[in-house]
């Protein structure tokens, strides 16, 4: 859409949110929750919000009601599809070329990147300007959006074709959900796929001899956001910044920290039909029934007085996976049981299956990832181990905290905008957070927590301050229909109803975006 050209009166806003994750179609970590719920979240304020999902097998397979809207000229189809569990729009890119191998969304089988990774997320990227510039028949149903909402550097060259196209074009907002992953390639790599010339300039993409993504996507965005408050003051620093820092606070001014929300609906222990027993916080004896269900699945001794412990993280370094595994023997002597659920470092997960033989009593590590066993250990446990780290933002403590799991982690990123340490937070505490990345403090924050553990009274009382938090979706998404309300000009924006009321909505981004710019300011008077 012409951002000087009034829209039509009284029609919906229409965002287009391109992602390269979107559960239940395609996830590999918290991207593709958020993925999934905040269009939802947004539809319900009165948004046409839609995605676009890159066509892997799994998507394909999964979506519902498919149907094709045109042949793309590179190979494929352009289709239109519904997620099978919300209902929510998604155009699939169906390039077979790209998209249609077995393995994951970026690796192989034997978790090593698709060595054409660039010219698969350039391919993605370019059809998703397509369909938001209107060219070539792309925008179905008169679909064409006002704003294209881009998501980590497997969308970062959406911003850059935007940017860069002659003629109107949609405004554009690009979040970072993982400053550490950037998309970077060799320059050679990227010009042998023909793309602008503009890009290998330092101003434009070029990051060190290398096209790096996520710094077209930073450069190019009329806005940016990140996933919390504290991890966009964060990324501003040398020691957060992943080599971006500079660039970023060049942006500083266009960059706000939204925390994330999660889906209330699919996170609910009073209806999740994947738990043996549902409960709420006024009936925590369902989570007692959940915690025996799962020691009986798992072969855990039904007899243990300790707490049980679970972690569903990627066994990465971000996620301290190698402090956790060193920790083990210490948290076993003490009478944990512990249940690690995730997949990452081919190192790291062969180290804790060894750590797990001979201790099936009191030790399980399941590799992988499976959806409804992960609930099924949120509403079984009594800690969560979320320690990291940097943390984006932190969707798994809040999943524990949603379902009475207290977490055990670091107040770093967006856990430190949601996690109050029990020590320090006044009797408001809803955690046990430690500072030094070591197996000495994550060791004495579990020593902490097994002494409130043992006295149940005060451990049910905060299980139910826990859960009586609200980490739903409807604040986040407020938030963003604000700035993307802010983004449009005002004639554009008059003849939307949902963003008449968009002033609250603006004044509380702004109230986010002041201090990431202040710091920026501090840090180059430090310098």
């Amino acid at each position: 859409m012409d951002k000087n050209e009034p829209s039509l009166p009284n029609r919906r806003l229409r965002v287009l949110f391109a992602t390269s994750e979107l559960f239940p179609l395609a996830k590999t970590g918290g991207l593709g929750d958020v993925a999934a719920a905040l269009p939802a979240a947004l539809g319900a304020l009165g948004v046409d919000a839609r995605a676009i999902l890159p066509g892997y097998i799994s998507a394909l397979d999964s979506a519902r009601g498919k149907r094709l809207l045109r042949r793309l000229p590179e190979g494929g189809a352009l289709l239109l599809a519904y997620t099978p569990d919300t209902g929510l729009p998604v155009y699939l890119v169906d390039r077979p070329d790209l998209f249609r191998r077995a393995g994951g969304p970026y690796q192989d089988a034997t978790k090593q990147d698709w060595p054409d990774n660039l010219r698969r997320f350039a391919g993605f990227s370019a059809v998703v300007a397509a369909l938001a510039l209107g060219g070539d028949g792309a925008s179905e149903g008169d679909f064409q959006p006002d704003l294209v909402h881009a998501n980590d550097w497997h969308t970062g060259l959406v911003m850059a074709y935007l940017a860069l196209a002659d003629g109107p074009r949609p405004a554009s907002l690009f979040t970072i959900h993982n400053l550490a992953y950037q998309g970077n390639f060799p320059l050679a790599e990227a010009r042998a796929l023909g793309l602008p010339e503009a890009l290998f300039a330092t101003g434009g993409a070029e990051f060190y001899g290398q096209l790096s993504c996520l710094k077209a996507g930073i450069v190019y965005a009329d806005r940016i956001t990140t996933v919390s408050p504290t991890y966009a003051r964060e990324i501003l620093t040398p020691e957060h910044g992943a080599g971006l820092h500079g660039v970023l606070r060049a942006r500083a001014a266009d960059l706000i920290g939204i925390r994330n929300g999660i889906d209330a609906r699919a996170w609910n222990p009073a209806e999740d039909p994947a738990l043996a027993f549902s409960y709420d916080a006024a009936r925590l004896s369902g989570k007692a029934l959940n915690k025996a269900a799962l020691r009986h699945e798992l072969g855990l001794d039904a007899a243990a007085s300790g707490p049980l412990v679970i972690g569903v993280n990627r066994l990465t370094h971000q996620k301290m996976a190698d402090i956790v595994l060193a920790a083990l023997p210490g948290l076993l002597a003490a009478g944990a049981q512990v249940v690690l659920h995730g997949q990452g470092d081919q190192d790291l997960e062969a180290a804790l299956r060894a750590a797990s033989a001979g201790r099936e009593g009191q030790l399980v590590v399941r590799i992988g990832y499976e959806e409804a066993f992960a609930h099924r250990l949120h509403a079984a446990a009594d800690l969560a181990l979320t320690p990291a780290r940097f943390e984006p933002c932190g969707l798994t403590t809040l999943y524990a905290m949603r379902y009475g799991a207290l977490p055990v982690t670091r107040p770093v990123g967006g856990i430190a905008d949601s996690v109050v340490d029990l020590e320090a937070g006044g009797g408001q505490g809803t955690g046990f957070a430690f500072s030094d990345p070591t197996v000495e403090a994550l060791v004495g924050a579990i020593a902490r927590a097994r002494r409130l553990f043992a006295d149940e009274p005060a451990w049910r009382a905060v299980q139910r301050r826990v859960m009586g938090q609200d980490f739903g979706w409807a604040e986040p998404a407020r938030r963003y229909l604000g700035l993307y309300c802010a983004l449009l000009p005002e004639a554009a924006r008059s003849g939307l109803p949902c963003c008449a009321g968009d002033a609250d909505s603006r004044d509380a981004s702004a109230a986010v975006a002041a201090p990431v710019a202040a710091h920026a300011c501090e840090e180059r008077e430090a310098a």
